[in-house]
């Protein structure tokens, strides 16, 4: 009932108001001030582009140098001699990456050492190149370990990373131009993609395959935008189309959104990094191409990710699985993935629809990608990294300086670089102000040049003052975005919706005086002669506020998360003085109060507020309320002063609440080969993946095994086991064709003698009762499930990747030991 009033309340506003104009945007119209035209002076952006440009680009790059990533190029050069490093087809992006995010530091702030050193690195790469313009390192040092991503030759197989390479190339390549002037990376980037135009089209002779791992497909556009060549976005444009269509024999995947043609897709799927980087090119090509109906499958897909499949932080990608998408509503928690580089692909898109359309409701999840998951990706200090984001945690999540698979740590550096170029934007006389940032930029509106200077303390404070002082005397529309948040809308979708019953307060002002109410799409629109010293402001309110999700959205279930303004916020275990903090419950009615502590965290708003333990008794062993004043913290924030528990979406009534359970054998052993089974948190079912749980990746039909070592001998004469079960485009979860369970005596392990049979139900515990043992260590032997045919393959359509083939893999939720 709360959840219908609030949306009775958001319509009563909407209807009380203006009625709010659609957007006329053209396809292709809009054009985004380039951040070098924007320069922040503000505390929250500046400061951490300065520690990415000091901090985080020095620490990539040296990280490359220490993991043979320069090697690789020198090698492939003939500069040195030795064997190629590192563990991926791909590792050449992560110089590019740091190159692109370096070059646009360049750009805002100049600094020879810097410049030389991209020069030293620029000529490597161009060593590199093969004479006909073929680059990836690998394959031309015929990298034999390697050889199960590429093959034995150039472009033999799809998922070979070599146009990933490519486009990862292109991108640094028109960065470092529009940042020095300079052609030399240009000039590679060039040559290696004619070569690219050559080898792929429908042509005879030509290669007829999609990309493999998109990106390619928005980096040829801007190839295209900077060399004015229309082969570059036709080349983009048919890998594109390609997608779906299984010529040349290859096995259609939705892995790779691979499943069909984008021109039929509605959902959203695979990867979740791939998916961001392929829609954000499709739009390039869509709007490049004023293309309306391929825009309009895009954003179908859209559609499905805002209103099904979107975190609170903006986050998407549920599954650890193949990274990527399940399917709709779910949202779990402690296992999701949220990639940082699919936050930072969610943003590339959101951006490319907003150019597309003009509407603000893409620039509404931009907003909250940007300042929640995103930015959560990197440390404070800007030296360690997330690869994943989870929105809860029961410890040991912590950020690392580097990773093996290095894509998160470069992506942070380039995009932190280019946070300006996502505040404005312009259509002919129309200038779009979408974020809100301490600053100035000076921009062109036809033939006036226009300086706007922001003055804000966003997003702590929704006080926004706009000095806008165009070079003469002009007649243009202003466009302030008012954010869903404002207008109490969360997201553009009904995944999530505010329940404290508040109503913010939104005011815009003309040199002092208020404006009538003229919105369009999401903007406040302000069409006047302007003039020299003409100043706007506006004034948003900024109460905390509560959000449930959609009752579809079964891992949310009885539970309530906190926002202020744009800022997502969390529950740290430190800041609560307790080590586990999931039976901490704060009731719908609250009060919680926000202040600002400038020397927490290099200065954020922290929220505290009433709430109460449900924790069992000591002495009497019933389950008692404590009460507890709480601090939560921007949920970017996490993770900077240590190790512990986290949690955004917390319990608001006892019922929901998870009591510290007492420690047992399982608990307090040391898991081998192997994670998440014993935690303690208790499952709803086998396909319960919302808190950690074990499976064997990518295995199906063979023989695994999980253990536990005790810090004692132990005497024990049961087990209980829950299976996981649940099915994935790439492999299938089942419980297991059989299983057995040995312990440890010396150095040999012996089977326990058990008195009840090895169950492999589902959905239930599975007691195994046996002979009492005293060990150190436990194992638990599965043998996982066999095909029952030679193809017993699922129904997945014609083509598709046949999951069941060698069989089906399995995992364990729980796993308890008893004495």
């Amino acid at each position: 009932m709360k959840r219908l009033a609030t949306i009775l309340l958001t319509l009563t506003l909407i209807s009380c108001g203006a009625t709010e104009e659609k957007s006329k945007v053209q396809l292709g119209e809009i054009k985004e001030v380039p951040f070098t035209d924007v320069h922040f002076t503000d505390d929250f952006w500046l400061p951490r582009m300065e520690i990415n440009r000091t901090v985080s680009i020095p620490s990539a790059f040296h990280q490359c140098e220490i993991n043979g990533r320069f090697d690789n190029f020198a090698l492939a050069g003939g500069l040195i001699k030795g064997e190629h490093k590192g563990d991926f087809s791909f590792d050449d992006t992560d110089p590019y990456k740091i190159i692109e995010g370096a070059s646009y530091s360049l750009a805002v702030k100049y600094d020879p050492k810097l410049d030389a050193y991209l020069d030293s690195v620029i000529t490597l790469i161009a060593a590199a190149q093969e004479p006909d313009g073929y680059l990836t390192t690998c394959v031309t040092n015929k990298c034999t370990r390697l050889s199960g991503w590429w093959g034995s030759s150039r472009w033999e197989k799809i998922n070979s990373h070599e146009l990933y390479n490519s486009g990862h190339l292109y991108e640094a390549a028109v960065a470092h131009y529009k940042a020095t002037g300079k052609k030399t990376l240009l000039n590679v980037a060039i040559k290696n993609a004619d070569l690219v135009c050559q080898v792929f089209g429908p042509n005879e002779g030509q290669k007829h395959v999609p990309s493999g791992h998109p990106i390619i497909e928005m980096a040829l556009a801007k190839l295209y935008n900077v060399t004015d060549d229309e082969k570059y976005l036709k080349m983009a444009r048919y890998f594109v189309d390609e997608t779906g269509r299984g010529t040349d024999g290859h096995k259609l995947s939705p892995y790779s959104q691979d499943h069909k043609p984008i021109i039929d897709q509605d959902e959203i799927v695979g990867h979740a990094v791939r998916a961001g980087y392929l829609f954000s090119g499709v739009t390039d090509v869509a709007s490049l191409q004023h293309d309306k109906k391929l825009f309009d499958a895009v954003n179908r897909v859209w559609e499905n990710m805002a209103s099904k499949k979107l975190y609170l932080n903006g986050g998407i990608g549920s599954r650890p699985q193949g990274e990527g998408f399940g399917p709709n509503y779910e949202l779990n928690n402690f296992n999701n993935y949220c990639e940082t580089c699919a936050s930072i692909a969610n943003v590339y898109w959101n951006q490319r629809m907003f150019l597309a359309t003009g509407d603000s409701k893409y620039i509404d999840v931009l907003e909250r990608t940007l300042y929640n998951g995103l930015i959560a990706g990197v440390s404070l200090s800007g030296d360690k990294f997330f690869y994943d984001n989870p929105m809860g945690t029961p410890g040991g999540h912590a950020r690392q300086q580097w990773f093996g698979c290095a894509c998160c740590p470069g992506n942070v550096t380039r995009f932190m670089a280019s946070v300006p170029g996502y505040v404005y934007a312009i259509d002919k006389k129309d200038v779009y102000v979408n974020l809100f940032v301490g600053g100035n930029s000076k921009l062109k509106v036809g033939d006036t040049e226009v300086e706007l200077v922001q003055k804000t303390q966003y997003p702590w404070n929704g006080d926004v003052e706009i000095d806008v002082t165009p070079n003469k005397n002009d007649k243009f529309t202003l466009l302030v975005r008012i954010p869903g948040w404002a207008k109490n809308k969360p997201v553009p979708s009904d995944l999530y919706a505010y329940v404290d019953g508040s109503n913010p307060q939104v005011k815009v002002l003309v040199n002092g005086s208020e404006t009538k109410k003229h919105t369009r799409a999401g903007y406040w629109v302000i069409e006047r002669e302007w003039k020299k010293g003409d100043k706007v402001t506006l004034t948003m309110d900024m109460p905390v506020r509560r959000v449930e999700a959609n009752p579809q959205v079964r891992y949310d279930k009885g539970l309530l998360a906190m926002e202020r303004g744009p800022i997502l916020y969390a529950l740290e275990s430190i800041d609560q003085k307790r080590d586990y903090i999931f039976d901490i419950v704060i009731p719908r009615d609250s009060k919680i109060e926000s202040h600002f502590e400038k020397n927490l965290l290099n200065g954020v708003v922290v929220l505290e507020g009433n709430a109460f333990v449900v924790e069992k008794d000591s002495a009497s062993g019933k389950v008692i309320e404590k009460p507890l004043t709480f601090k939560a913290i921007p949920y970017s924030t996490w993770n900077n002063r240590g190790i512990g528990q986290m949690v955004v979406w917390t319990p608001a009534t006892k019922e929901y609440a998870i009591v510290k359970p007492e420690p047992t054998i399982a608990s307090e052993a040391m898991p081998v080969d192997g994670w998440g089974f014993n935690d303690q948190f208790e499952p709803t079912s086998s396909d319960d993946i919302n808190t950690p749980y074990h499976y064997w990746w990518l295995k199906a039909g063979t023989e695994e095994s999980i253990g536990y070592k005790f810090k004692k001998p132990e005497r024990i004469s049961s087990v209980e086991v829950y299976w996981l079960a649940f099915d994935h485009y790439d492999v299938i979860y089942k419980a297991p064709e059989s299983w057995k369970l040995l312990y440890k005596t010396g150095n040999t392990w012996k089977e326990v003698k058990n008195t009840s049979p090895y169950g492999t139900e589902l959905d239930k515990y599975n007691k195994v009762s046996f002979e009492p043992v005293t060990t150190t260590e436990l194992k638990m032997v599965v043998q996982l499930q066999r095909p029952k045919t030679e193809k017993a393959a699922e129904e997945n359509g014609p083509q598709v990747v046949d999951v069941g083939r060698k069989g089906y893999s399995g995992g364990v939720i729980e796993w308890k030991v008893n004495p």
